[in-house]
């Protein structure tokens, strides 16, 4: 575990990071021409979401061949030229393992609904409950039953996520020897680490039942045996001591401590999700209000003082593609906000991720036409939303704050024409303010979101304190600020972060008491120290 808290993971979803060849779809050597970007940013670990052949029904999350490079994306060749040229540079390939479903289109699932018996017990099929009614009332994450009719055989399938995506059953131990020997295939090609898309689904309940309260994921969410079948495919495959992180869908804190700690050899760490949802109105991604930042601050302590005390691990990060933009979302789209948020992450305990164009301060998409999306979560209930009878402007307003296509658009390298990302229009536009926030810009501003970025990372790799030491939260009863104390040995480093747009006081100590105690201002996206916090202002403080 130690190996991996001085490092810092950089997402790069490749359809909209590089086009090396014109057709407006990112590629494998789009991101071998951006590798010396990458080693100046000083990340160590680039994760790629996937380009395995995909019809693209969830942008590759629907996987049609788990041991291919999609033709969109480029060769093996690619592939194998990208792990190379990275490793030269110092830097290593995380992929991304889709391993709780594949796409209808795998060989698999088309085996089994023409009659492959076999390879009906690789997916969840069911008897319906009579009158065309499906096993359960569980809910798919991206709107409507969980359950799909399969007219061959007279039942219905699973799919947790889209129709297309039919889930795996992980009680074959066959599908599980296939899942180990995939992963491996990829290590033996010189990966050093992956992601595993909603880990935590993979065990489904004994019983099939009605969720009297939700939409299922209490009953389907770490299941029976997810930990034994972790635990399984990380030996069977070989990769344990390498980093790995898993996506936590609906989890709690006691199981994601089972999944990181080190002596149960399943994870080096997880992705939860809680903070991301202090926006969610009565707790529905769908209704829009302004960020509790007081459950911000609980949800924080919780997870970082919880798992700190039991030997778990974070994986801390702002944004991902499936997340708007965090700077849109918390802050206001200016320097001052990213800079702040980049702060409040870093500094923590855990892993950083930082995902492609915030470390720019790229924003959300702000389109103003349903026709603009790609993105079938969006597509899909932005008709749920009219069918509530939201009217037009209102349902394209929430999609507008809400869609994940807000963090697929074209990574923003220049002022040109379609930001220096394709010489041709792009599967998806871009926001208008690419002509200013673009790397060629910020590279050249000492005071850029980028050039922050850079220094926030080396600060990280220069300072056991930020790798290793404690954590212990502060200012805890004031709802405008998020902040905490770092310490190791003698050292210690305060945290100061401010969440709105205003001058904001401290309530525990204030700036001036900190200086006379004899901390000393290290950090900040202020240069000069004032009374009070300004907007969006973050502080470090160091006591040697």
């Amino acid at each position: 575990m130690a190996s991996f808290k001085d490092k810092v993971v950089y997402q790069i979803y490749p359809k909209s990071f590089q086009d090396s060849n014109g057709d407006g779809l990112g590629d494998l050597r789009g991101v071998i021409q951006r590798l010396d970007y990458l080693k100046d940013l000083g990340v160590d670990y680039l994760w790629l979401t996937p380009f395995f052949p995909s019809p693209q029904k969830d942008n590759g999350y629907d996987v049609s061949n788990y041991c291919e490079v999609d033709s969109r994306f480029g060769t093996m060749a690619d592939f194998d030229e990208l792990v190379k040229s990275a490793d030269e540079k110092g830097l290593k390939i995380m992929l991304d393992m889709v391993l709780c479903h594949t796409s209808d289109q795998h060989e698999w699932f088309q085996k089994a609904i023409n009659g492959d018996e076999n390879y009906q017990r690789y997916y969840i099929f069911r008897d319906g409950r009579g009158d065309n009614e499906p096993p359960t009332n569980w809910q798919c994450a991206f709107g409507g039953s969980a359950w799909q009719w399969e007219s061959h055989l007279k039942n219905w399938y699973l799919h947790l996520h889209d129709v297309s995506q039919p889930d795996l059953d992980w009680t074959n131990p066959k599908v599980r020897e296939e899942l180990a020997n995939v992963v491996r295939f990829w290590k033996d090609r010189g990966v050093a680490g992956f992601r595993f898309d909603v880990i935590n689904l993979i065990s489904k309940p004994e019983v099939f039942e009605d969720d009297t309260e939700g939409l299922g994921r209490k009953l389907f969410a770490d299941g029976p045996h997810v930990h034994e079948y972790l635990r399984e495919l990380v030996k069977n495959s070989g990769i344990d001591g390498m980093i790995t992180v898993g996506e936590m869908a609906s989890t709690d804190l006691k199981n994601c401590l089972l999944y990181t700690r080190p002596e149960d050899h399943e994870l080096s760490m997880v992705f939860s999700f809680h903070h991301l949802k202090v926006d969610y109105k009565d707790g529905d991604k769908w209704s829009l209000m302004n960020a509790d930042i007081h459950e911000l601050k609980k949800l924080f302590e919780e997870w970082q003082v919880g798992m700190s005390k039991s030997g778990g691990w974070n994986a801390v990060f702002w944004c991902n593609h499936d997340q708007p933009r965090a700077v849109s979302r918390f802050g206001d789209d200016g320097i001052e906000s990213a800079k702040m948020l980049a702060t409040t992450i870093h500094l923590m305990r855990g892993t950083p991720y930082v995902y492609q164009g915030e470390e720019l301060g790229m924003t959300n998409a702000k389109f103003t036409s349903i026709e603009q999306y790609r993105d079938v979560e969006s597509l899909n209930y932005y008709k749920i939303l009219l069918e509530q009878g939201k009217s037009e402007s209102d349902a394209l307003k929430i999609i507008g704050e809400r869609s994940r296509d807000n963090s697929r658009t074209p990574m923003q390298w220049s002022a040109e024409k379609f930001a220096g990302f394709s010489t041709a229009e792009p599967w998806i536009s871009s926001p208008k303010n690419f002509e200013t926030i673009n790397v060629e810009n910020e590279l050249r501003d000492k005071n850029s979101v980028l050039n922050f970025y850079k220094m926030l990372i080396k600060f990280r790799k220069d300072n056991p304190i930020v790798q290793d030491g404690d954590i212990e939260f502060i200012e805890r009863d004031n709802d405008d600020v998020v902040a905490y104390r770092r310490t190791l040995d003698s050292k210690e480093l305060i945290v100061i972060c401010n969440f709105r747009n205003s001058e904001v006081k401290l309530q525990d100590r204030s700036l001036s008491e900190y200086l006379a105690a004899g901390y000393k201002k290290i950090l900040g996206n202020y240069e000069s120290i004032d009374t009070n916090l300004r907007p969006y202002e973050s502080i470090v403080f160091s006591l040697n």
